[in-house]
């Protein structure tokens, strides 16, 4: 987000809209990733709203210790993603309730959500011979070089095709010295925060990683000139089938 933007262009403070989105994602089955600044993590899904209590409730990991630290944390944000947008809100006065499979996170509705939706972010395709690629270690297997095609990209977020016969990246991770690899002439390295995984049609084909990207300002710039570009010519090959 550029210096110049406040989050009051993304706050969300309408009980009706905030009860929508928090509805949309318990029906979508979005994943929400919860984080802390100290560096505990969890990835979970909305399971209920409920306005006369004014409370949610959240899957509870199986991983109860982890998730116990990070619930001791004073400061709790969730993330997820509707249609590509970012939705962001704190999580206030967690507590772990039941155990087992029956295990819930307990919070308080949030009274303030945000929509993180702006031109910067709107997402490209890309498209032609030489689409552009992303390689790191895989996490959990380091000796393991990978190299996924991107399937679409913004400036702050980017989407992976995890091929079917590799082995599964976990929602949550973040992968730092990420090489991006837009065309012959530019590479960029970036860090990426793995924020959803979602399996694509067909069956077999593979998942689909959806990413947070995290670049410097000048391969900010870089990024930019290329989704723009791309865009230009999106738009250009529309009108001359027009």
């Amino acid at each position: 987000m550029s210096d110049n933007t406040s989050f009051d262009d993304f706050r969300v403070t309408s009980t009706i809209e905030v009860d929508a989105l928090l509805n949309r994602l318990c029906g979508a089955h979005a994943l929400v990733t919860l984080s802390t600044p100290d560096g505990h993590h969890c990835t979970t899904m909305l399971r209920l709203v409920d306005r006369s209590r004014g409370a949610l409730q959240l899957d509870a990991p199986r991983d109860t210790r982890g998730l116990r630290a990070l619930l001791a944390c004073g400061e709790i944000v969730a993330v997820s993603y509707l249609d590509n947008i970012k939705v962001q809100f704190d999580v206030e006065t967690p507590m772990l309730v039941g155990d087992g499979d029956d295990a819930v996170i307990s919070a308080r509705l949030p009274t303030v959500m945000y929509r993180f939706q702006r031109r910067a972010a709107f997402r490209v395709r890309p498209f032609g011979s030489q689409a552009p690629s992303a390689s790191f270690l895989h996490p959990a297997l380091p000796e393991m070089q990978l190299t996924l095609r991107v399937l679409d990209i913004s400036l702050t977020g980017v989407g992976l095709l995890l091929p079917a016969n590799v082995p599964p990246v976990e929602p949550g991770l973040r992968i730092n010295q990420t090489r991006l690899q837009l065309d012959d002439a530019t590479e960029l390295e970036v860090s990426l925060l793995i924020h959803h995984v979602t399996t694509l049609q067909p069956q077999g084909h593979g998942t689909r990683l959806g990413c947070e990207l995290r670049a410097d300002r000048e391969h900010e710039r870089t990024l930019q000139a290329y989704i723009t570009q791309t865009q230009k010519r999106q738009l250009a090959l529309a009108a001359s089938k027009a």
